[in-house]
């Protein structure tokens, strides 16, 4: 259990890489591009994302309300995903973007997400993935755990307060979920829409915020197009998830 204020401090770390590499900025785009595709279809209602960090989604989709857990310049306001400041039933999409695997209760949040979300609206998650390669990418290589043998707890306990925010991250939780059928989200009122795993090969080799980039700008097209080969093999190389749920 470590300090909620990790998240920030780790903000303001990958603010510093995302300025200085453009191949990863890019990358981010296409995967924000994946994300609008999803988008709830026919829903006039706003479009939220929660822990929003650095990367900038309204490049992608402009009316997107950026938010996190911590006021910076970049931020349009503060939200907690356990008590979300929005109405009931005013929302078109949410969008968690490596958010999901910082949810100690995801069930309670997903409770949550259900009462501000309109009828047919949609979360959408974009998580680490567990393959072969990921498995290598997040077990050995990457800081926070993978935790695929520890239990999920779904519900937050009973005298349990929204404002009890500590640093949790588990990097499997997502594919334990929704590939391992470990969690039915059906109890929380949502239908799964889409789950899609992705190689995102350009996105590990460009060192994501933290590490080296290992090939030149130049050759994304050339990654853009061995991503799409390896998409073909999904149990060996896919390190990224996408979720797309639906409220019924």
């Amino acid at each position: 259990m470590g300090n909620i204020h990790q998240h920030d401090q780790e903000i303001q770390q990958n603010r510093q890489h995302w300025q200085k590499k453009p191949c990863l900025r890019a990358i981010y785009q296409d995967f924000h591009r994946a994300i609008a595709r999803h988008l709830s279809p026919g829903l006039a209602g706003p479009v939220v994302e929660l822990g929003s960090g650095v990367a900038d989604i309204r490049t992608t989709i402009p009316h997107c309300i950026r938010t996190d857990l911590f006021a910076n310049p970049w931020i349009d306001q503060i939200e907690n995903a356990y008590a979300l400041s929005f109405p009931a039933h005013s929302l078109a999409n949410l969008i968690l973007f490596d958010v999901f695997h910082h949810l100690r209760y995801p069930g309670t949040a997903l409770g949550e997400f259900h009462r501000v979300l309109q009828p047919g609206g949609r979360v959408i998650l974009f998580e680490p993935c567990v393959s072969l390669l990921g498995r290598l990418v997040y077990g050995a290589l990457h800081p926070e755990p993978l935790a695929l043998n520890q239990p999920i707890q779904w519900q937050a306990p009973p005298h349990w307060s929204s404002q009890q925010l500590d640093y949790y991250a588990a990097q499997g939780n997502a594919s334990r979920i929704f590939l391992g059928g470990e969690q039915d989200v059906d109890t929380a009122g949502f239908r799964v829409v889409q789950v899609q795993r992705l190689a995102a090969i350009a996105y590990v080799a460009s060192g994501g915020y933290s590490k080296p980039q290992l090939y030149p700008d130049a050759a994304l097209p050339l990654m853009r197009a061995i991503d799409r080969v390896c998409d073909r093999f999904p149990g060996l190389f896919a390190t990224r998830l996408l979720v797309v749920l639906e409220k019924g």
